[in-house]
């Protein structure tokens, strides 16, 4: 038995359909016309779902997401409004979500008014506690910010800036397969320990010399095999 699910990351819909020099509306909607032909069982979006946290944005966001049939799975990045994003996404906004015999569990790294990431205190606590009361065989988890050096272009400075508060909570728990985030804006694999560290690519532009754009699609399996297959258009 396997589940699969389909990661997004960086949309970056404004209110106009350009932002940062491209077309994020169509460059969106050409990913979501792929990704509705395949068959998944969730779509999780790993923040910065839009540019500047309008209402307009996330209702246009939505609009451009009507054709997935699946369930929706958001985290916030550092680009999007709360207030705004809970109003047209409650719904969506997840801590934890069980596929099979693994469970999705998210973090919020979030910082207001900063690029950078942080994990306050009581958010290593209520991360620590899900995964201590978590009965799940295999755990994944996913935050909005990376937490290794990317070894590219990549400004690292506008990372997670307290890794290893992380890792001292996560290196607790031998169930977790993978860590995933988003935010670099391209896609790049890691190792850490024996658990895969995964960087998703943005659907509206990479931040390295990726001129296509694309996204992650994993198959999760019941033995604990996790497969990556990143899709480029």
């Amino acid at each position: 038995m396997s589940h699969n699910f389909v990661q997004i990351s960086d949309c970056h819909i404004d209110d106009v359909e350009h932002a940062m020099g491209v077309n994020t509306h169509i460059n969106l909607k050409k990913i979501i016309n792929k990704i509705i032909n395949i068959n998944i069982d969730a779509l999780l979006i790993s923040g910065d779902l839009t540019h500047n946290g309008t209402i307009t944005s996330y209702k246009t966001l939505q609009q451009i997401l009507s054709p997935v049939q699946t369930r929706i799975l958001v985290i916030p990045g550092n680009h999007d409004i709360n207030n705004n994003l809970n109003i047209i996404f409650s719904k969506n906004l997840f801590s934890q979500f069980t596929l099979g015999k693994w469970k999705i569990i998210s973090t919020n790294s979030v910082q207001i008014s900063k690029t950078s990431g942080f994990l306050t205190k009581d958010e290593l606590i209520k991360l620590d506690l899900n995964l201590a009361q978590s009965t799940a065989k295999y755990i994944l988890i996913v935050l909005h910010h990376p937490i290794v050096p990317m070894n590219s272009t990549w400004d690292d400075s506008l990372s997670l800036e307290n890794p290893k508060a992380l890792f001292n909570v996560l290196d607790k728990y031998p169930k977790i397969q993978a860590i995933l985030f988003g935010h670099a804006h391209q896609m790049a694999k890691f190792n850490r320990l024996g658990v895969k560290i995964i960087s998703c690519p943005s659907t509206a532009l990479q931040f390295n010399n990726e001129t296509k754009i694309g996204f992650n699609h994993y198959t999760l399996h019941d033995n604990g095999q996790l497969i990556i297959d990143t899709q480029w258009i």
